[in-house]
Formats: C-alpha cells, sequence, structure tokens
C-alpha cells in the first residue's frame, strides 16, 4: 500500500458524434485501457448524431483530461465535453 493520497473526483463525459454502428464501443474504450468502470452510460441518437453521457462517481483527477482528449480522437466525434465534480482523497 502506498503512503501517497489517491486523488478522485467524480466526473461527467457528453460526447456528441456521428451515429454509426461501433460508435459506442470505441467512446467506451478509453474508460476500459484504464481499468475504468463507467456507473453510468446514456445513449441516446439525436437524428443523424449520437448524443453519449458517460458517468463515473469517482475516478483518478489525472486521468480526467486524458480520457476527454482520447475521446475527441476518435472518428466521428464532433465535441466533447468533461465535467468534474467534487474532489475525494483516498489513500491507495
Amino acid at each position: 500500500m502506498s503512503d501517497h493520497p489517491c486523488a478522485l473526483t467524480a466526473a461527467r463525459f457528453t460526447v456528441l458524434a456521428e451515429a454509426y454502428p461501433g460508435l459506442l464501443s470505441r467512446v467506451l474504450e478509453p474508460f476500459a485501457k484504464r481499468d475504468l468502470t463507467p456507473d453510468r452510460v446514456r445513449s441516446q441518437r439525436e437524428g443523424e448524431l449520437l448524443r453519449t453521457e458517460i458517468a463515473l462517481d469517482a475516478m483518478p483527477v489525472e486521468m480526467l483530461h486524458l480520457v476527454a482528449g482520447n475521446l475527441g480522437q476518435i472518428v466521428g466525434v464532433l465535441r466533447v465535453e468533461a465535467m468534474e465534480g467534487r474532489h475525494i482523497r483516498l489513500a491507495a
């Protein structure tokens, strides 16, 4: 066990992208490769677009911008919004 505290935050990501097969799995991939399991996922088609919201009750603060950057690099993604909530400090 490490003596360094791990800063966690609640986070919500909103992704607006062109609706195409395979998009949802690509949007979840940046979380999976960092061993993060979303607490909530909601996706809705809006004509030719797909709006997806992914929420985590606690994720490492330093991963927030990394995940947002990866989401923005997905082909077909038009916009990514990342919102950070309360900070939680836990011993790692």
